[in-house]
């Protein structure tokens, strides 16, 4: 009984040993190892192609293919598991584009006329300073309840540098402004409640959305302009209570080496920037395409939609979205709006876009490109059922993945949304315009 029992124990022994000599991984080895690669197959697949270091199944995994690996090389069970391995982690890293010189051209060509703009700007706002009087020293700032005639700042022409927009701003009881200075050197208030300030500021914001994408929302900038007199104000953050400060009212904003705009108000828009009516005609030689072909399908509208972007041709970039989308004045603000959050991140976060998996569906209307249905229905009862249905409504979505300059996937796919009203013979348009790439 006892040589029995201990034979039965030595089989599993036995037989585990002949499946090491037999130079073959076990059916149980195999299962467990496939079952943790599997789901790691599954997280990779559901990345999309985005970098991701949250894979929990990814170590067990890899550790498990590699013990197989190594005791048993010969196997050809666990050599198409490495494989499946080898090509998981590679996907695991992200997806891949070779990025060609022409994907990144508008960066090139923005730079070129961001530095011509620079030595434009520098030489104006030179020449705007020669020959001006100007109050010599901003700083300590002239008591406003010690003036003399010798000393007050009233009518003269002062320039301010450091003047912080938007991280300055405050509403006073007076207006509204941009404090600068600190209490032990005195306050200056810049009155951006009027024209001169919008005209100007508005000038740049152009600036931004024609030329120079990279400035942002957060400027530092030197103020030339004319004081007006003194005010008592609480000025914002300046941990101070009651303050007396000089009003400053705006002519030029300097943005320090990239542009000048100045208030003018015999200007239709209140004010321009240096040689502004001259950069239409420089981005023309940009343009590699200028309009929408009616024929294009929903991919190829997605990518002249990318490329107006790219290329700062905001005709073409409205030529691409439904005309619905914005037919009010507050949409028209938001599609501006939407354009410099494209602006900021075909600069900062990814240079390209490519688009696939396009998907189209009725919305409204008969849909007679549905070959199922069209086997039951003869052409009068078609005919029928386009006029009962009305006009034809379609849907088109498109997946873009987008890639830095290093070629490498950022992020996971994303869908955009296209409306093509009237059926064949008619145009597609992006309805989806805020939807990053």
């Amino acid at each position: 009984m006892r040589t029995s029992i201990i034979a039965l124990l030595l089989i599993p022994l036995l037989c585990s040993t002949a499946t090491a000599d037999s130079g073959k991984a076990s059916q149980k080895e195999l299962g467990y190892t496939e079952y943790y690669l599997k789901e790691f197959e599954a997280e990779v697949k559901r990345a999309q192609g985005s970098a991701n270091t949250m894979y929990r199944n990814k170590n067990e995994a890899l550790s498990r293919v590699q013990t197989l690996v190594k005791n048993y090389p010969d196997d050809p069970a666990v050599q198409a598991l490495y494989e499946r391995a080898r090509t998981a982690l590679m996907m695991s890293k992200g997806d891949y584009q070779q990025i060609t010189p022409a994907m990144v051209a508008y960066l090139n060509n923005e730079k070129a006329l961001r530095e011509k703009y620079a030595k434009i700007s520098i030489e104006k706002w030179q020449e705007l300073l020669r020959g001006r009087d100007i109050v010599q020293s901003v700083f300590p700032a002239v008591d406003p309840l010690k003036p003399s005639l010798e000393n007050t700042p009233v009518d003269k022409t002062i320039v301010l540098p450091d003047v912080k927009y938007p991280d300055n701003q405050f509403v006073g009881g007076s207006g509204e402004y941009i404090v600068v200075g600190k209490p032990s050197t005195g306050f200056y208030f810049v009155n951006i409640g009027g024209r001169e300030w919008l005209g100007a500021y508005e000038a740049i914001k152009r600036f931004r959305r024609e030329v120079d994408a990279s400035i942002g929302e957060n400027l530092n900038l030197t103020v030339l302009g004319k004081v007006t007199g003194p005010v008592m104000e609480i000025p914002g953050n300046r941990r101070t209570n009651l303050a007396w400060g000089w009003v400053v009212e705006p002519e030029a904003l300097y943005l320090d080496g990239r542009v000048l705009s100045t208030f003018d108000e015999k200007h239709e828009k209140g004010g321009s920037f240096v040689e502004e009516d001259k950069v239409a005609a420089i981005k023309e030689g940009w343009y590699t395409v200028k309009h929408v072909p009616q024929d294009a399908t929903p991919e190829r509208v997605m990518e002249i939609f990318l490329t107006a972007i790219k290329e700062k041709n905001y005709d073409l970039y409205l030529e691409c979205i439904n005309p619905e989308r914005y037919a009010t004045e507050t949409a028209q603000s938001l599609l501006r709006y939407h354009w410099d959050l494209h602006q900021e991140r075909l600069h900062g976060e990814y240079v390209h876009a490519i688009f696939s998996d396009t998907k189209i569906t009725v919305a409204k209307g008969f849909d007679d490109n549905n070959d199922l249905e069209n086997f039951f229905l003869d052409d009068s009862q078609r005919n029928q059922l386009t006029k009962m249905q009305g006009q034809k409504v379609e849907h088109a979505t498109v997946q873009s993945r987008a890639f830095d300059a290093n070629g490498k996937q950022i992020g996971v796919k994303h869908a955009h949304k296209l409306i093509r009203k009237g059926g064949n013979g008619n145009r597609w348009y992006v309805d989806d315009y805020e939807i990053r790439f």
